[in-house]
């Protein structure tokens, strides 16, 4: 690494942690893609206080070089800009490097949904009577009745909810909170699925998470969710490859807005800081937007 980087990376990240209150994994990514530019540096011979706008266009064309996605790239390179600007306000540099350097292109990927018959399948396969189905059943209903991220779906407290109650209280990124409305329908597999919760709680001991494990986090992982999901899948004969925790997030959003959500309480359940990110979902509108034209134009 180049010299001093250790100390300031540090530091860096510990802002991020204090200031932003960034999760354990985004700050896992900040480190890594910071080191792998670090160490582009130093097989330069450059230093964190010289770097200048060419050394960072010549990362991102050696990143170009190597076959990685523009996605990946962008990534890095805002990882870079938010150092540089960490250094700036620290007066470590006098100057910005990273300011007019230009982000990867990349092609805007549609987010991966399944169709509401799809989801109507798995439901199917998953209702049951013995104790993990009514788990599993109580999982998807949330998942798709909410849209919860899967970390924050598996990792809610225990009670997630009061019976006269018709909002979940969720803590998401960056350790904010908002209230996501929950349907009849998924409270009522809830309902079911707690009349077996300590079925799955170490030894029958009280646990304070909804859905307990007998695993060292204490609760159901996003990794066995998402191994149940596609177990679930090949029951329902839908290719398992289509199914996962984040497609059916895709699939709460996609068929909100397809039914007449508006963008703004879509962005609102989903937890997104900047709506550009839900817009990705409006590709879904067009259909609607045709059939509306279609029958409303006194010209159609």
């Amino acid at each position: 690494m180049f010299k001093m980087s250790a100390h300031i990376l540090e530091g860096f990240l510990e802002m991020l942690l204090t200031e932003r209150g960034a999760a354990a994994n985004t700050l896992a990514s900040y480190r890594r893609d910071l080191e792998d530019f670090s160490g582009f540096l130093a097989r330069r011979g450059q230093d964190v206080k010289k770097v200048t706008a060419a050394d960072i266009q010549a990362y991102i064309k050696f990143l170009d070089g190597t076959g990685l996605k523009a996605t990946t790239q962008a990534r890095r390179l805002s990882a870079i800009r938010q150092f540089f600007s960490y250094l700036l306000g620290e007066d470590i540099r006098r100057d910005d490097p990273s300011l007019n350097i230009d982000s990867p292109r990349a092609g805007r990927r549609l987010p991966k949904y399944l169709t509401e018959a799809e989801v109507d399948k798995l439901l199917a396969a998953a209702a049951g009577e013995s104790p993990e189905k009514k788990r599993l059943y109580s999982l998807l209903q949330l998942l798709y009745a909410t849209g919860l991220r899967v970390s924050e779906l598996v990792s809610l407290p225990y009670p997630a909810i009061r019976e006269q109650d018709r909002f979940l209280i969720v803590r998401g990124k960056g350790n904010k909170e908002r209230l996501v409305p929950v349907n009849q329908t998924a409270k009522d597999a809830l309902d079911q699925y707690l009349e077996f919760r300590m079925d799955f709680c170490t030894d029958g001991k009280h646990s304070k998470w909804l859905y307990p494990s007998r695993g060292g986090q204490g609760f159901l992982t996003r990794q066995r969710l998402g191994q149940l999901l596609k177990e679930l899948a090949v029951e329902a004969a839908i290719d398992p490859a289509k199914v996962s925790p984040h497609v059916l997030r895709h699939a709460f959003a996609s068929h909100l807005l397809a039914n007449g959500a508006d963008l703004r309480s879509l962005q609102k359940m989903l937890g997104h800081a900047d709506i550009s990110t839900t817009q990705i979902y409006t590709h879904v509108l067009q259909k609607r937007l045709m059939e509306i034209v279609s029958t409303h134009h006194p010209l159609a």
